[in-house]
């Protein structure tokens, strides 16, 4: 059996994880206060995957399914830009156990979930299957019965 290499992100800047610790800290989702301190994450950070995956997270948690679906997609894009950066080549493990991997992941299920809520199923079906390649252990839950 040929085992695939993992790819292990380095942690991201210090400044901008308390930033985003900071904001996921005001409030219930949906208020004001919380979705203002994560647009200024990503606007002070706009590399950082993070941001994006939890800006993407809050806008679909406030049935907006559309901005939802744009800020994981650049949450996507910025999440295959810091793995290729750090020589993955589409292919090869992106462990959860590896908390630096994590907001990758998040990047991808956010894609995931919210091409689900505009009914965009291709997309669905691509993130359920990068997830799935990237940690076979479905540390999000999101295989399906066929997945097995």
């Amino acid at each position: 059996e040929i085992t695939q290499p993992s790819v292990m992100l380095p942690p991201e800047a210090d400044d901008a994880v308390a930033a985003l610790a900071e904001a996921l800290h005001l409030g219930d989702v949906g208020t004001p206060e919380r979705r203002a301190a994560l647009a200024a994450v990503a606007r002070s950070w706009p590399s950082f995957v993070g941001g994006w995956a939890h800006l993407a997270a809050e806008a679909r948690a406030q049935g907006q399914e559309v901005e939802a679906y744009a800020f994981a997609r650049t949450g996507y894009h910025r999440a295959l830009d810091r793995l290729r950066g750090n020589g993955w080549r589409g292919m090869g493990l992106v462990v959860w156990a590896h908390e630096p991997n994590r907001s990758a992941l998040l990047a991808f299920h956010e894609l995931l979930r919210a091409a689900e809520s505009i009914g965009e199923t291709s997309e669905v079906d691509r993130m359920r299957t990068l997830l799935l390649d990237s940690d076979p252990s479905d540390p999000l839950g999101i295989a399906t019965p066929e997945d097995a």
